[in-house]
């Protein structure tokens, strides 16, 4: 699979919540590490989302939003994935934010230029990715 979405999670559904129009899809892309995605049942169905199935999340990194100084905060986010920057890639407008999750895990942040200075965005600061539960697509094997 090719894509150009910069942040990609393997993993297996671990617990599904049936909704309304949306079902809640959590899958588990490491040990003790779980993703959240909100999914249509039609495309929960037509995928064939069961628990211990095979699933990809695909999350595009302009949708990921970070978090610095954040102690005693709470977000409606699902998707909250602590951990500190690995690397800054500086643009003229917009700024390239790798953040090292437990597990090896990357995920990677487009931010403006002003917020990454603002928020001193440097290898090494503690950070927080949040990602919307609407915001991760799933994808099969065929």
């Amino acid at each position: 699979m090719k894509t150009s979405a910069r942040n990609q999670f393997a993993g297996s559904v671990a617990a599904l919540r049936d909704g309304a129009v949306h079902d809640e899809v959590e899958l588990e892309i490491a040990p003790g590490l779980r993703l959240v995605a909100t999914v249509t049942r039609t495309s929960r169905v037509a995928l064939g989302l069961e628990v211990g199935r095979a699933a990809t999340a695909l999350i595009k990194a302009s949708t990921v939003v970070l978090v610095t100084e954040a102690e005693g905060m709470r977000f409606s986010a699902r998707n909250q994935f602590a951990g500190k920057v690995e690397s800054v890639v500086a643009g003229a407008v917009n700024d390239e934010v790798t953040i090292a999750l437990p597990a090896g895990l990357r995920v990677v942040a487009i931010v403006t230029r002003a917020s990454s200075q603002a928020m001193g965005l440097r290898p090494g600061v503690a950070a927080t990715a949040l990602v919307k539960a609407s915001s991760v697509m799933l994808v099969t094997a065929a």
